[in-house]
């Protein structure tokens, strides 16, 4: 990768850029900041959601929450945490975040599904937070749900589980039958009809 990878201190700085962009209410506004290209950082989020620097969980969930508010995935595919004078590729190996609730209301086409994140963002689907399944490397489903920007939360097996208690019968894009959950008037295939 170009550029050189950040140095030991680069985390003690980075918590410094980001808790002073990251200001009160609500998230700053990474895709508007284009700083330079600062490096990888040995920066993990696994699949299951936990946060690794260098190796070592990080426990802190107050850092964990600081950093999720500043993760941005650009077009390159890769996911960067950034300031207005700082970008460092770390890795994701599935999503930045994890839906772990889902919950519903109304019914039919009108009906809104509302998941829950590990780190508390909350989003509806439909329109602007499509959800998607594809398999994963176990040949299972892996449902996503878009939450901001490019970054989507895989939805938990137990999550999933009730999202498929929603699904009604439908058509998927290609034009054949499967099951399906409606949000905001959107149909979202989950899966083929059994």
């Amino acid at each position: 990768m170009a550029g050189s990878p950040p140095d030991r201190n680069a985390m003690q700085s980075l918590i410094e850029a980001a808790e002073s962009a990251a200001g009160e209410g609500g998230y700053p506004p990474v895709d508007r900041w284009e700083p330079d290209f600062c490096g990888e950082m040995d920066l993990v989020i696994r699949r299951d959601g936990s946060w690794w620097h260098e190796g070592t969980r990080i426990g802190r969930e107050k850092l964990i929450r600081l950093f999720s508010r500043i993760l941005r995935k650009d077009a390159d595919g890769e996911t960067y945490l950034v300031t207005p004078v700082e970008k460092i590729q770390i890795k994701v190996e599935a999503a930045p975040f994890l839906a772990v609730r889902v919950d519903a209301a109304g019914e039919g086409r009108e009906q809104r599904i509302a998941f829950l994140t590990n780190l508390d963002d909350a989003v509806v689907a439909g329109p602007d937070h499509p959800l998607r399944v594809e398999l994963g490397p176990d040949g299972e489903p892996e449902p996503y749900v878009h939450i901001r920007g490019r970054l989507e939360a895989l939805i938990t097996r137990a999550a999933f589980y009730d999202l498929a208690e929603l699904a009604v019968e439908g058509v998927d894009q290609a034009g054949e039958p499967c099951m399906g959950v409606w949000s905001r008037g959107v149909f979202f295939a989950l899966g083929p009809k059994a």
